[in-house]
């Protein structure tokens, strides 16, 4: 059997690798169209932060241990720029001009996108995207030969504000400007605005605008807002991703949410002999059972797994995400599961939330850190529905345990009857999720 699989990165590699693994005499052709597969993107603002390390250390496999000890057919600057599901063919460009290839089974691992605002001057010399290792290299040579002392930054999600830091350490001032007036705006207010409180401590100017154009004059970028300009060295737009799925609606495969290429759950297409996983595709969301859009690097790797499953023939299925989500800014760690209260009561719950303020560590105990919890649940059901935590420790791991739960449908009450860990290094006695749990149910 002939798998043809197009985008060499977390879903494309991974579900290489597992064809392999579970039939070896599969002839597996991966067409990746930049020059760099299997590597850690979520990384890449950290890195780009540190100015010892060399962008190449991101990557998890080189292209060569794929080859050589797995056997796969990986060929590198290989672009696809169409499909024909009726001939089952492959059409491509490489250096050398025009190629085509038939395929038995296809996955299509094409990833995302980053968006470029539609303003004048989106595309000048110093203004960058931030989504593959290209763009990190571009970035990181950039600051460097050019002495970067100012940078904007355009948009306020989890890219942004992982790039502040990076650019800080780099003693790079930073202002950052979007049209929306919220910040953190799936986050609770209280959250929200501690995080806000962090930024801009650490000397980030924020301002909320919109953004109009981009002009290069005498060497310096001018972000023209409404009402006022800010000017840079660099800008830097991280205004959000979207689904690169032109080859499968070119190919008449169907669409979903924010036009992400629609999937069930063995990652197959609306073509039996086409799937698709990945920054591409869409997912279901555990809590609504409704499809769903989230770029999520766990479920890239885990999609191009259960696809290679269901290719191979063994009938593996996906209930879906509960949209699980982490980053760091300065001091603090900031992560979210689940639903907020405008998104429960978007899909018909009832819900009601509660934010308490909780300990890293116990009472007393040297270097406890504050927590701020936030918790929703539903009045009719009472469902766990969704937590927000931020805090300078305990943050990060403790999240998991409510998406366990959230994946596990628990109610309010069966979670606080969880059985949690303690020590005094780790945490108070009641655990502030548990504590969370407690006076949610209070409210219910």
């Amino acid at each position: 059997m002939d798998v043809v699989i197009i985008g060499g990165d977390a879903a494309g590699m991974s579900a290489a690798s597992r064809l392999k693994r579970i039939m070896p005499d599969t002839n597996v052709i991966v067409f990746e169209k930049t020059k760099d597969v299997s590597y850690s993107a979520c990384g890449m603002p950290y890195n780009i932060g540190d100015p010892s390390r060399e962008i190449d250390d991101l990557v998890v496999r080189p292209a060569k241990v794929f080859r050589e000890k797995q056997g796969i057919d990986l060929r590198l600057n290989h672009e696809i720029i169409k499909i024909d599901p009726q001939k089952k063919i492959v059409y491509g460009l490489n250096e050398k001009g025009e190629f085509e290839q038939p395929y038995d089974r296809l996955l299509i691992a094409t990833g995302a996108k980053a968006i470029r605002l539609d303003i004048p001057g989106n595309n000048l010399p110093g203004v960058f995207v931030l989504k593959n290792l290209e763009d990190a290299r571009r970035i990181k040579k950039f600051i460097q030969e050019k002495g970067v002392k100012s940078a904007v930054i355009i948009g306020m999600g989890y890219i942004g504000l992982e790039m502040c830091e990076a650019l800080r350490n780099w003693n790079i001032s930073v202002q950052m400007v979007k049209p929306n007036p919220r910040f953190l705006p799936n986050f609770c207010e209280e959250i929200a605005d501690k995080v806000k409180q962090e930024v801009e401590n650490k000397g980030i100017e924020l301002y909320f605008s919109k953004i109009n154009e981009i002009k290069l004059n005498n060497n310096k970028l001018h972000v023209i807002c409404d009402g006022f300009d800010l000017h840079c060295d660099m800008v830097l737009m991280a205004v959000g991703v979207a689904p690169n799925s032109e080859l499968a609606k070119s190919a008449g495969l169907e669409t979903s949410i924010k036009d992400s290429i629609a999937v069930d759950k063995t990652f197959k297409t609306s073509d039996n002999d086409i799937y698709a996983a990945g920054d591409c595709a869409d997912t279901y969301n555990v809590i609504t059972g409704k499809k769903t859009y989230v770029p999520l690097a766990l479920l890239a790797n885990r999609g191009g797994i259960i696809a290679a499953d269901n290719i191979a023939g063994k009938k593996e299925t996906f209930d879906g995400i509960v949209g699980t989500a982490v980053f760091k800014v300065f001091g603090f760690q900031v992560a979210r599961t689940g639903l907020n209260a405008q998104e429960a009561k978007k899909y018909g719950f009832d819900p009601v939330s509660v934010t308490i303020r909780s300990s890293s560590r116990a009472h007393r105990h040297p270097g406890a850190k504050k927590i701020l919890i936030h918790m929703v649940g539903d009045k009719g059901t009472g469902r766990l529905l969704g937590a927000q935590m931020v805090g300078e420790e305990g943050v990060a791991h403790r999240i998991n345990s409510i998406a366990v739960a959230l994946h596990a449908k628990f109610t309010v009450k069966e979670y606080f009857q969880c059985d949690l860990a303690y020590a005094p290094p780790f945490g108070p006695v009641w655990d502030p999720t548990l504590m969370g749990a407690r006076q949610l149910l209070k409210r219910l």
